[in-house]
């Protein structure tokens, strides 16, 4: 099973690309908690250098909450990640699925759930 659903915006630089995920995850009820410069962190821990990459982590509030109630610690699987990384002049974007990061919870109302929310995202990712 695939674990994110993705795109590829060709010559669509990271900066712009990610302006125009932020807003298609807006539009689905989703708000941004966390950004990770995975490029910023590599080169100042590790030295190392490598291509644009950025996490941010989205969450959908009335979606958090009713996760939360179905399954308290969930928690620990929050927020949604989403990634962008430049591959040349293209920028793509992934966006975890929901429902293949709950399997690990055997629970059938937070797979209902799971679902809706890799529906709101995969509307957001096609929105972009």
């Amino acid at each position: 099973m695939a674990y994110t659903y993705d795109r590829v915006l060709k010559d669509v630089a990271m900066d712009d690309a990610e302006l125009r995920v932020r807003d298609a995850l807006a539009e689905e009820g989703f708000g941004v908690l966390t950004e990770i410069d995975v490029k910023a962190t590599m080169k100042s821990k590790l030295d190392v250098e490598m291509a644009p990459y950025r996490i941010l982590g989205a969450c959908n509030p009335g979606m958090a909450h009713k996760a939360i109630e179905i399954e308290p610690r969930i928690g620990a699987m929050l927020p949604c990640n989403v990634i962008l990384r430049q591959i040349g002049a293209d920028t793509e974007i992934s966006a975890v699925d929901p429902v293949a990061s709950m399997q690990a919870v055997e629970n059938a109302d937070l797979d209902a759930l799971a679902g809706q929310v890799r529906d709101l995202l995969r509307s957001a990712l096609h929105a972009v």
